[in-house]
């Protein structure tokens, strides 16, 4: 892993050509989500106009006054959605100088008892902004398109670990834990915070971003050692998240990366969709052919910041630390408890 200087590409429309070229494909995606965990995808199958509109949308959005995006302001939303300001965001204890809006999907609230677990308030409707009406059609094609293609993808890592193809289906169920971000990076001085977003792993299953033509974007493959992962047109940048770090006893590495804010004359869009289990489940370790048995490691966890096997727990941990305005208002009573449920 720490020879490599870009990221692999992979043609996800191999998998509708002959046998031999989806073998290819698989043998592919297995070696690169194996040694680095991220690549390209290219020939996807989602529409450009609408990946175009998309970005466009979002670029109006963060052109909208501050009155408008406070009024979806993620303090109102005890399911995390809705907008932030720069620097209000934090990793490792650190502010994102990025200003962000978090969509999920568009579902209605689970119904709560009394000693309920605190995850089951993270399922609920999106806050939509008054003054851009288009942008929640749009958002939610893309989102179920993205959902469409990210479980196929899914299922090709099912394939490429030699298990059923629908080995994973149960996990994301018919909920899948579907998550859009929208995220401008605005410029920085040398003498502001380079951070646009701090070194961090992805929590879910696979995690796929759509960026502009500004660079920031970096992979550790080493210790303390950056490969840029530069915009190419029209693909897709993958990588894998937590929960098939844990599904596969760390056969598959979810791997560390992170954002470089742009020069203080420029900004960066970039468009994040993650596909995630239902927040029900709870991941299994697979049982994996002995060859690739024998080469996973383990899931590597933080001690202060443990892997959940709950799933449902295992978000909302993570959205309680990057959060902790959202947190003090609608989880006060749990920000002192630690689930136990670790891997």
């Amino acid at each position: 892993m720490s020879q490599i200087t870009s990221l692999p590409i992979l043609d996800l429309s191999q998998l509708d050509g002959t046998a031999e070229q989806q073998q290819a494909f698989l043998d592919k995606l297995g070696r690169s989500a194996r040694d680095v965990g991220f690549f390209y995808l290219i020939n996807h199958g989602i529409d450009a106009e609408l990946s175009a509109q998309v970005q466009q949308l979002s670029r109006r959005f963060f052109a909208l006054s501050e009155a408008d995006k406070q009024q979806v302001a993620m303090i109102h939303s005890p399911h995390f959605r809705g907008y932030n300001r720069a620097g209000s965001e934090l990793t490792r204890s650190q502010p994102d100088w990025r200003e962000q809006f978090d969509v999920g999907a568009e579902r209605e609230p689970l119904p709560l008892d009394s000693g309920d677990a605190g995850w089951k308030r993270l399922q609920g409707p999106n806050l939509w902004p008054e003054a851009l009406p288009e942008l929640k059609p749009v958002l939610l094609a893309w989102q179920k398109a993205m959902t469409t293609m990210s479980l196929r993808l899914l299922r090709a890592f099912a394939r490429a670990l030699e298990l059923a193809p629908d080995a994973f289906d149960s996990l994301y169920g018919d909920k899948p834990n579907e998550h859009i971000k929208l995220i401008r990076y605005p410029g920085q001085t040398a003498e502001t915070s380079s951070q646009g977003v701090g070194a961090h792993k992805d929590s879910g299953f696979l995690s796929f971003l759509l960026q502009d033509q500004q660079r920031g974007l970096q992979v550790e493959v080493a210790p303390d050692r950056w490969v840029d992962a530069l915009p190419l047109n029209g693909a897709f940048v993958v990588n894998i998240g937590e929960l098939l770090e844990l599904a596969s006893n760390g056969y598959l590495r979810a791997t560390v990366h992170r954002v470089v804010a742009p020069p203080a004359d420029q900004d960066r869009l970039s468009i994040a969709f993650f596909l995630g289990a239902q927040l029900d489940a709870v991941v299994p370790v697979f049982n994996l052919p002995e060859p690739l048995a024998r080469l996973a490691l383990g899931p590597a966890s933080d001690p202060l910041n443990p892997l959940l096997r709950d799933v449902g727990w295992n978000y909302l941990k993570g959205r309680l630390r990057s959060h902790p305005d959202v947190a003090q208002r609608w989880y006060n009573e749990l920000l002192q408890q630690q689930p136990q449920h670790t891997a």
